[in-house]
């Protein structure tokens, strides 16, 4: 079965990200024939620097290697690379109707954050997600909660298609992390770049110290003295991600009848964090001094990818009568 899945390269990647995408995105590729793509322009709906945005899709590409994907079991490439994705896109565009397109959560919401630049790209976002799905006929794409509206939609463009033109599209399912979605260090919102509440997979140890010092904790825990509830503390949902289980199950115990200070916790889960994020740091600097290496696997990515786009391509053309012989 093939699995397809894509991210951002928003500049920063963290801890949000790892769990809910690229954990999951390395356990998967030795079951499955596995695609991953950099959505480049899935990122330039919002306003971004031009003259960052290469240092940013091969940092994205670097990070995403040093956390374990690896291009001998999974096809890793930059969505602009392969034109496919936007000739599908344009032609499932006519398949899609507007009322949808308006019902999608996430434009309502990005539309409020980027007042400034409520673009027609960002409204037609979901179509090209879906070509980029459906571009290589995907069985499963692993997508966040945030996600599984497009996904949906996903689904309706390749039922409709069918319908119409002829059995051409599976309909691809969705596959949720098994890590519930971590908050921000405000305990509120989504951990995320915008709201500068995140922790870096690049994080320094003294910026990551400083971070984990100031994050929200159980807020009925006033006093070191005052027993907490770690269900309602949102450092204690990261500790089951990134701590040993018995430190979790101490934690848990000591908490509730404050035998552990929120500081000591923090600390705890402080180790824990550098002992993850060091190795992907040093393997990220290793790719950085060996950049050809990295872009030959995006060009070998992108040039597998290339074969399976141009097929469905010339498929989807000749059903519709758009492919003369």
């Amino acid at each position: 079965m093939r699995v397809f899945s894509g991210i951002q390269p928003s500049g920063i990647i963290h801890i949000g990200n790892y769990v809910g995408a690229i954990k999951n995105w390395v356990k998967i590729q030795d079951n499955y024939d596995s695609i991953f793509c950099i959505v480049d322009y899935h990122a330039i709906t919002v306003s971004y620097d031009f003259k960052k945005m290469p240092e940013t899709i091969f940092n994205t590409a670097a990070i995403l290697l040093a956390c374990g994907i690896d291009p001998d079991k999974a096809k890793l490439f930059i969505q602009s690379d392969v034109k496919e994705h936007t000739e599908l896109a344009w032609i499932l565009g006519t398949y899609t109707a507007y009322g949808d397109l308006t019902r999608m959560t996430q434009f309502k919401d990005k539309s409020k954050q980027h007042s400034d630049n409520i673009n027609s790209g960002l409204f037609f976002y979901p179509v090209l997600m879906a070509a980029d799905i459906l571009l290589y006929k995907a069985d499963i794409v692993p997508v966040g909660i945030d996600q599984v509206q497009h996904l949906e939609l996903t689904r309706e463009i390749a039922r409709k298609f069918n319908s119409i033109v002829g059995q051409t599209f599976p309909e691809p399912k969705e596959m949720l992390s098994e890590v519930p979605k971590i908050l921000g260090l405000d305990g509120e919102a989504k951990m995320s770049k915008s709201m500068n509440n995140y922790i870096s997979l690049l994080e320094s140890d003294k910026d990551l110290w400083d971070k984990l010092r100031g994050a929200k904790t159980d807020e009925q825990r006033i006093k070191r003295t005052d027993p907490g509830d770690p269900d309602k503390c949102n450092i204690f949902n990261i500790h089951k991600v990134f701590s040993k289980k018995d430190e979790i199950d101490m934690i848990n115990i000591e908490c509730r009848r404050a035998g552990i200070g929120c500081v000591d916790c923090k600390k705890i889960l402080y180790e824990n964090l550098l002992n993850f994020i060091t190795p992907i740091r040093e393997k990220v600097e290793y790719y950085k001094n060996k950049k050809d290496n990295v872009f030959d696997i995006l060009k070998i990515g992108a040039q597998s990818c290339r074969k399976i786009a141009s097929l469905t391509i010339e498929e989807v053309k000749s059903k519709m009568g758009l492919l003369l012989r």
